[in-house]
C-alpha cells in the first residue's frame, strides 16, 4: 500500500477555548489568537489558588551562531519569577552564564512571541515585539546582549495544545529566524551579523512534578523539535521548506552520569535517527524541599536524519542546537 503524501499542519482554531470551555487540543501551523486559560471549565475548573500555583508560563530565545550559543529565558511561576541567560563559546568551549530568581511581578510573560522581560537582582532581560521585529536586550555583569529578530521572515511557527501532565498547556515554537546583534562577555565582544534565533513561548497549567527530554536545533533549511515527557509526543515538529510537521514519538538513549558523552534520539518507527554530539552543558540543581529544579542542558551537534511518514527524510548535517535533561517541583 502506498502511503499519502506528508501535509503540513493546517492553521490553528478561532480560539484557545471551544464554546463548551474545554481547550482545543491539536497542533497547528501558525499562532493561536490569544492564550488565557481563566474561563477553562473542562477537563475541570482550577480553583484560584489551584490555579495560581499551577499556572506557568515563559518564552525561550536562543541564539546559534558559528562562534557561540545563546540561551535566554524568562520564566513566571504564578508564585516566583526566574530568568537565565547563557553564553557557550565554542572555540574556548567556556560557559558564562548567570541565573536569578525574585518575586512574581519581577517576570511578566505576554502573548505568544511578543514580550516579556524580567528585571531581577544582578539580571534585566527585556524582549520586544514590534513592527515585524523583536529587540532583545540583556544586562548583567558577566553578559550582555542587543539582538534584533526579523519575525517577518520566520518560518511558519506551529502551536502545540496538549493535557500535558495536568489540565492543559499551550506552546508555540519557531524554526530559524534571520537574526543579528553583538554580546559582550568574558572579556570579549562578538558580532552576531547573519546568526539564527528561535523561539519557545509556554503557557500552561502543569502539574507540581514534571520531568521532560527535550531537542531542539535550527539553521537554514532545517529545523526540529523533539521532547519526550510531560508533553509525550504532542511538540514533536520537524520544518520543511518553513512548513512544520507533525512527528511521533522519539526515545532519548543518553549516559545521565556523563551528559557530555554523545546522545541518541529515535523514532518508535524507526524513521528518525540523531546522534548529537556536546561540546558543553548549561546546568543547574536547586533543592528546597517543596520546590526543587534539576536540569541539564547540552550545546552540540545534530547528525543523522528526520522522517516524516509520506516524505522524504530530511538530513541533518553538523547543526548547532541542544539537548536536556530537565526534573522541576514546581
Amino acid at each position: 500500500m502506498r502511503s499519502e503524501p506528508a501535509q503540513p499542519l493546517s492553521g490553528p482554531p478561532p480560539a484557545l477555548l471551544t464554546p463548551d470551555d474545554a481547550p482545543h487540543f491539536g497542533a497547528w501551523a501558525g499562532c493561536m489568537p490569544g492564550v488565557d486559560w481563566r474561563a477553562l471549565r473542562q477537563p475541570r475548573s482550577p480553583g484560584w489558588l489551584d490555579f495560581r500555583l499551577r499556572h506557568k508560563r515563559w518564552q525561550y530565545i536562543a541564539f546559534a551562531h558559528p562562534d557561540v550559543f545563546v540561551g535566554i529565558a524568562v520564566v513566571d511561576l504564578g508564585w516566583a519569577a526566574h530568568g537565565f541567560a547563557y553564553a557557550f563559546l565554542r572555540g574556548q568551549k567556556q560557559l558564562v552564564s548567570i541565573a536569578r530568581d525574585g518575586l512574581p511581578h519581577a517576570a511578566r510573560v505576554a502573548q505568544p512571541l511578543s514580550d516579556a522581560a524580567a528585571h531581577l537582582p544582578g539580571l534585566r532581560i527585556d524582549m520586544h515585539a514590534a513592527g515585524g521585529k523583536m529587540q532583545v536586550s540583556v544586562r548583567s555583569r558577566r553578559l550582555e546582549l542587543d539582538a534584533e529578530l526579523d519575525l517577518g521572515a520566520m518560518p511558519v511557527p506551529a502551536c502545540i495544545v496538549a493535557p500535558a501532565n495536568l489540565l492543559a498547556h499551550c506552546t508555540h515554537k519557531t524554526s530559524a529566524i534571520p537574526a543579528n546583534g553583538r554580546l559582550r562577555t568574558a572579556g570579549t565582544t562578538l558580532d552576531l551579523c547573519a546568526c539564527h534565533a528561535s523561539i519557545d513561548h509556554s503557557d500552561g497549567l502543569l502539574a507540581h512534578d514534571t520531568r521532560w527530554n527535550w531537542a531542539s536545533a535550527h539553521a537554514d533549511g532545517c529545523g526540529f523539535n523533539l521532547q519526550a515527557g510531560y508533553m509525550g509526543d504532542a511538540e514533536n515538529i520537524v520544518w520543511l521548506e518553513g512548513l512544520p510537521y507533525k512527528l511521533g514519538p522519539v526515545q532519548f538513549d543518553y549516559n545521565a552520569a556523563d551528559p557530555l558523552a554523545p546522545w541518541q534520539i529515535r523514532s518508535h518507527c524507526g524513521n528518525t535517527q540523531l546522534r548529537f554530539a556536546p561540546e558543553g552543558l548549561h546546568r543547574g540543581n536547586k533543592n528546597l524541599g517543596i520546590v526543587a529544579s534539576r536540569f541539564v542542558q547540552a550545546i552540540g551537534c545534530f547528525s543523522g536524519h528526520i522522517g516524516v511518514p509520506g516524505s522524504a527524510c530530511m538530513e541533518v548535517s553538523a547543526v548547532l542546537g541542544v539537548t536536556e535533561n530537565h526534573a522541576s517541583r514546581w
